[in-house]
């Protein structure tokens, strides 16, 4: 049910993977300043960021599952079944249906501390995008190069949180989430030292045991400890090339294997693996049936037309057989 990470090396990173039984027909999607975006209660800006991640596009519209702007500031929405609440729209609020949170923020803002301005001002209302596709039960992770925050519609009202981890994944609530790691305060990257019984001399069996008990089953909550563990420990030598390689090693620690998670309505599968360098507007990707990592420059399209560039996902159809 997805797992998003923000990382941060010479330059700043963000993405996701979208783990679920079915998909649309998403693409890689890329808003220029000009689209003439329309929300449904409240008023679009004269010009947006430009923005670039994600989409399905329906009737010439972005639903985006997540996307960086061209001043860095990224953001993804994330299942959070059985705790989001829409409100019913009200009068003197900023009224921002769910599907339109994304392009609604990042068209605005520039910087987590401005999103976080206008989400005083916002109601997130129950507003369907049409009869076919209701609200998604979602919470949002939203960050830039020095912060991020956790956003979760409640019952209780639109709750904000300090992500201090850079992880998000679905439910419990993010305090629940977050609280859990001091569980594993013990762990190490580094060959674990003997408290157990200091006087005894017990021998490691083997590499890696200063992570033994790190989770590895598919929960959201292990997965979120598992990412946090795992990003807070990778290093790369800041280059692009081995910072994005770094990123997608840290998704590909919690992805879902087709079989693993079996649903009613299908199999969970990591559908797909996003990393966007948010500096330089740059997003990559790769699918489930295709590891080769591709990639879209926002810069290199107009953005200042009034149309979306969109690029159709390469799936992978045979092997690349080196000695043919």
């Amino acid at each position: 049910m997805c797992t998003a990470i923000t990382y941060k090396t010479r330059d700043f990173y963000f993405g996701r993977n979208l783990d679920f039984e079915f998909t649309y027909d998403v693409e890689v999607c890329v808003t220029p300043r000009n689209f003439p975006i329309k929300f449904s209660r409240a008023e679009a800006p004269r010009q947006l960021h430009a923005m670039i991640g994600m989409a399905y596009v329906s009737g010439g519209y972005p639903l985006y599952y997540d996307a960086v702007n061209e001043k860095g500031l990224a953001m993804a929405g994330l299942n959070f079944p059985g705790n989001a609440f829409y409100a019913p729209v009200r009068d003197g609020a900023v009224n921002v249906a769910p599907y339109e949170f994304i392009p609604y923020i990042l068209g605005k803002c520039a910087s987590v501390s401005e999103a976080e301005s206008e989400l005083a001002r916002i109601n997130l209302a129950d507003i369907p995008f049409s009869a076919e596709l209701p609200p998604t039960p979602l919470h949002w992770i939203i960050a830039d190069a020095a912060r991020a925050i956790t956003v979760e519609p409640t019952a209780d009202g639109l709750k904000i949180y300090e992500n201090r981890i850079g992880v998000l994944t679905n439910n419990p609530p993010f305090p629940d989430m977050e609280l859990s790691l001091a569980d594993y305060l013990r762990l190490t990257p580094y060959e674990p030292e003997n408290t157990f019984a200091p006087e005894v001399p017990i021998a490691a069996y083997s590499r890696g045991l200063g992570g033994a008990g790190l989770p590895g089953d598919m929960s959201s909550r292990s997965r979120f400890i598992k990412a946090a563990f795992v990003k807070s420990n990778s290093l790369s030598d800041g280059s692009e090339v081995d910072s994005v390689n770094q990123f997608f090693h840290i998704l590909c620690s919690v992805e879902q294997p087709r079989g693993c998670v079996r649903l009613k309505g299908g199999n969970e599968t990591t559908i797909y693996s996003s990393c966007c360098n948010a500096d330089r507007g740059i997003y990559y990707y790769t699918t489930y049936g295709d590891r080769t990592v591709r990639g879209v420059d926002m810069h290199r399209c107009a953005l200042e037309s009034d149309a979306l560039s969109r690029f159709k996902l390469v799936v992978c159809d045979e092997f690349d057989i080196v000695n043919r």
